[in-house]
């Protein structure tokens, strides 16, 4: 059990005619205290409310019963866009990566958005290619933009050996390190 004691150190008169009185010890008992904090703790514990993870929402594809149309893109509504080091960021229209054209993370909003103005919602689609020299970062901006320009038929793949070489071509005449 805990208890405090509490001794009566003075205040006493000493000389003739005072009667002396007995010290007397005061006994404070502390266990309702604990009782009460560890209610307290238990309390705070049980209300509070955890942290929710948050997890981004993934679009899946449509079950068809036509699996070689499953995969196949409009070449109007395709946009690929490939990421190479030093933040910057390449994109190509419809399926030709010989056009290809470099732009910044701060840019490819605009581009995102221009192309699903000019393409029906069902046709739109965007290849993400993380190249080897890019940032988790960067694959999470990409991911970001996805998510608050509300595109809804995306995928993330590596980009092509033919690619990859058009990057690095494009990244050493562009003098990127």
């Amino acid at each position: 059990m805990a208890e405090m004691e509490v001794k009566s150190g003075g205040g006493h008169k000493k000389g003739p005619g005072v009667k002396k009185s007995k010290k007397l010890s005061t006994r404070v008992d502390l266990t309702p205290m604990c009782d009460l904090g560890f209610l307290l703790i238990t309390f705070f514990i049980f209300t509070t409310t955890m942290s929710q993870p948050t997890a981004m929402n993934l679009a899946m594809p449509k079950d068809t019963d036509k699996p070689d149309e499953l995969n196949k893109v409009k070449e109007s509504g395709a946009l690929t866009i490939m990421m190479g080091k030093g933040d910057v960021v390449y994109y190509y229209f419809s399926n030709d990566p010989t056009k290809l054209q470099t732009t910044g993370y701060k840019d490819i909003r605009g581009i995102i958005l221009e192309k699903k103005k000019n393409t029906p919602a069902d046709d739109l689609f965007i290849t993400i290619k993380p190249d080897k020299d890019a940032t988790y970062k960067n694959a999470v901006d990409i991911l970001d933009e996805m998510a608050i320009n509300t595109i809804k038929r995306y995928a993330m793949v590596d980009p092509t050996d033919d690619e990859y070489k058009l990057i690095q071509l494009t990244e050493q005449a562009g003098g990127i390190k």
